[in-house]
């Protein structure tokens, strides 16, 4: 597999906080021993929020969370579409759904122009399948 040309992560507040509670927890695990496994938790949050996230490559979208990673080809996505959280999912030709980590509608436009692909008009079903003009704004 190429290297991507657009990795999407989460914030990198993320990673502050997990680095801020890790620093927290080592005076409370190390009062006692048997606290000592609590560390991982901060630990596992932050390997979390550097590793999540999706890659965008020419041929497809690979999405990784903790534990493994999926590889779409953009040939089984339908659709991207945002989530009333402005969170971005591909909608598969299969019917499924597939949340992409990272991609909010705020920076959808850069992974699909990473991707190479183009955005299509919305379409009114109602309107007999006419393209969906925005109305100008008149002064």
């Amino acid at each position: 597999m190429s290297r991507p040309v657009l990795r999407v992560r989460k914030s990198g507040a993320l990673v502050v906080a997990a680095l801020t509670a890790f620093v927290g927890t080592v005076p409370f695990a190390g009062a006692r021993w048997q606290l000592a496994p609590v560390l991982l938790i901060p630990l596992a949050v932050l390997v979390w929020a550097l590793r999540a996230g999706t890659d965008v490559h020419p041929d497809g979208l690979r999405v990784r969370a903790l534990f493994g990673s999926t590889f779409v080809p953009w040939s089984r996505i339908v659709e991207l579409a945002p989530d009333p959280r402005k969170r971005i999912s591909a909608l598969l030709n299969d019917g499924g759904a597939l949340r992409l980590t990272g991609v909010t509608t705020g920076n959808l436009p850069a992974v699909l122009a990473a991707g190479g692909q183009t955005v299509n008009e919305p379409v009114d079903a109602a309107a007999g399948g006419q393209t969906v003009n925005e109305p100008e704004d008149v002064d």
